[in-house]
C-alpha cells in the first residue's frame, strides 16, 4: 500500500508541467482577445481589468472651424468659418473632410469626435496614418463626446485626420464642433487655429514674405523683379506677388481652373477726407476698378494664362506729380510676345513719394484651399534710382503675417535654392523657417535692359 501511495504522489506530480501549461494557454487565448470586441461609445472605468480607454482621455477640442476642409472641392459638406459651427450641411458619404494640427511630441495620441445627429443615426469612420476607427452616432443636440481610438506617434509633425460617413438613416450624417485628442503625443506644444474670429485666415493660411534690402539716402523711382512658379506649386486662390510698396502691390493670381490674371492695385489714402485713389490710363483690355474687404483703392486687371515653369519679369515706377499727389505705373512682360504690356497708373492723393517698404509675398486668399501648397521663386530684384543707377538686392529678411503668428499655422518657409529667393506656403509641412530670418543670394550683376522712355502707356 505504502508503494501505491508513493507511485499515486509521483503521477500526479508528474502531471503538473502539464497543468501549468494548459492553464497558462487557457489565461493567454483569454487574455488576447481584441480590444475591439469593446463597444467603442462604452465609457470604461481604468482599472487593471482594463483594456479600453474613453472619453476622459480626450483633452483637448481641436475645432473643425478653423482647421478643416472639405478635401478636392467636394460637395456635400461645408466648413462654417466664420463662426465656431465647423462641419455642417453634412449629405455625401462619398465626402472626405480633414482636419490638420501639429504635435511636438512622440507617444500615444488618442482620437475621438464631438457632434450629434440631428435625426437618426450614422456611423462616421475616422483614419489617421491608415489606421480607421468607426464611431456609432446617435441623439440630437447638444453635442456628444466619442471616442473613436489611438494610434502612436513616432515622429512629432502635423497629424492629419479624416472623417467619411459610412451609413446614415437620415438625410444628413451629423454636426460636428471638434476633432478630440488627448495622450502623451498631446501634452505640449500643439499647433491649430483655436481663434474664432481668425478662422477665415486661419484657413487661409499663413501670408508670407521677402524684404529686400537697398542702401540708405537714394530715392528709388524703379523697381524690376522676376518671379518663377514650379509645377504643381500652383492652387487656386494663389497670390504670387513681384512688386510690392508701401501703398500697394503688383503680382500675378490663379483666380478659377480656367483663369488666371495680372493684377495691379494702389490703396486710398488712409485719412477719407484726403479723396480716393483714381485711375489715370490703363492698358488695351485690362479691367479697371475698386476694391474693399481689406481696405480700398483702386485696381486692375489683365487676364492673361501665364504658365508654370516661365519666369515672368514686373515693372514698376513710383514718383511725385508734383502737385500734391503720386503716380504709380506697371508693365508686365510677355514673353510669347517679346514685349512689356502696359497695365495701368494710378494716381493717389496727398502723398508725395517714391518708392517706399518694397516687398514681395505670397499668399492665399481662397479659404477653402488651405491645405494645399505654393511656391514662388523670386530671382532678380532692382531698383533704380531717381539719378538713373539700377542697384541690385541680394539679401531679403523673410517675414510672416496672418495665420503664421499666433501659433495658428506653423506650414510656412523661404529660403534660396539655386540662387534664388523662395517663398513657400500652405500644404501643412513640418520644415518650417522661423520669421525674421535673413537669406543672401549671389549677385546675378546684369542690370536690367529696358529702354524706359519707349515704354507703353496705353
Amino acid at each position: 500500500m505504502v508503494f501505491i501511495k508513493k507511485l499515486k504522489v509521483t503521477f500526479i506530480f508528474s502531471l503538473l508541467p502539464i497543468l501549468s501549461l494548459i492553464g497558462f494557454l487557457f489565461l493567454s487565448c483569454e487574455r488576447d482577445q481584441p480590444i475591439t470586441s469593446i463597444p467603442i461609445e462604452t465609457t470604461v472605468k481604468k482599472g487593471l481589468n482594463s483594456f479600453q480607454a474613453d472619453v476622459s482621455d480626450l483633452t483637448v477640442a481641436i475645432p473643425m472651424g478653423g482647421n478643416s476642409f472639405v478635401m478636392n472641392g467636394a460637395t456635400g459638406a461645408e466648413i462654417f468659418d466664420n463662426s465656431n459651427y465647423g462641419l455642417r450641411n453634412w449629405t455625401s458619404l462619398s465626402a472626405v473632410v480633414s482636419t490638420y494640427f501639429k504635435v511636438t511630441q512622440s507617444g500615444t495620441l488618442h482620437l475621438g469626435i464631438r457632434g450629434y445627429v440631428t435625426t437618426g443615426s450614422s456611423v462616421v469612420r475616422l483614419t489617421v496614418n491608415g489606421q480607421s476607427f468607426d464611431v456609432s452616432m446617435s441623439g440630437a443636440a447638444p453635442a456628444k463626446d466619442y471616442y473613436a481610438g489611438s494610434i502612436q506617434i513616432s515622429t512629432p509633425g502635423y497629424v492629419k485626420v479624416d472623417l467619411q460617413g459610412i451609413s446614415k438613416t437620415s438625410s444628413y450624417i451629423g454636426n460636428m464642433t471638434d476633432i478630440l485628442i488627448g495622450g502623451t503625443a498631446s501634452s505640449s506644444g500643439l499647433t491649430y487655429a483655436n481663434i474664432p474670429s481668425s478662422y477665415y485666415f486661419s484657413r487661409r493660411g499663413p501670408s508670407v514674405h521677402l524684404k529686400p534690402s537697398l542702401p540708405t539716402g537714394n530715392s528709388y523711382e524703379w523697381m524690376y523683379n522676376e518671379v518663377t512658379v514650379p509645377a504643381g506649386q500652383d492652387p487656386i486662390g494663389s497670390y504670387y506677388m513681384a512688386n510690392g510698396f508701401g501703398q500697394g502691390y503688383f503680382g500675378f493670381q490663379v483666380n478659377s481652373a480656367t483663369q488666371r490674371k495680372i493684377i495691379f492695385s494702389v490703396w486710398d489714402p488712409s485719412n477719407e477726407a484726403d479723396g480716393k485713389t483714381t485711375a489715370v490710363s490703363s492698358g488695351t483690355d485690362v479691367v479697371v476698378s475698386g476694391f474693399g474687404g481689406e481696405g480700398t483703392g483702386g485696381k486692375s486687371n489683365w487676364t492673361y494664362n501665364w504658365s508654370i515653369g516661365t519666369t515672368y519679369k514686373f515693372l514698376t515706377r513710383i514718383r511725385p506729380d508734383g502737385l500734391g499727389s503720386t503716380l504709380y505705373s506697371s508693365w508686365f512682360y510677355v514673353p510669347e510676345l517679346g514685349t512689356w504690356k502696359y497695365i495701368a497708373t494710378f494716381k493717389r492723393p496727398a502723398i508725395s513719394t517714391y518708392i517706399t517698404g518694397a516687398y514681395s509675398f505670397l499668399e492665399n486668399f481662397n479659404n477653402t484651399s488651405g491645405y494645399l501648397g505654393r511656391k514662388a521663386y523670386y530671382s532678380n530684384f532692382w531698383a533704380r534710382t531717381t539719378t538713373g543707377t539700377w542697384i541690385e538686392s541680394t539679401s531679403c529678411k523673410f517675414t510672416v503675417d496672418g495665420a503664421g503668428n499666433n501659433n495658428q499655422r506653423g506650414d510656412y518657409k523661404g529660403g534660396v535654392e539655386n540662387g534664388k529667393f523662395f517663398l513657400q506656403n500652405g500644404g501643412f509641412f513640418n520644415d518650417f523657417v522661423a520669421a525674421n530670418t535673413d537669406f543672401t543670394r549671389s549677385a546675378n550683376g546684369i542690370a536690367p535692359t529696358i529702354n524706359l522712355n519707349s515704354l507703353p502707356m496705353n
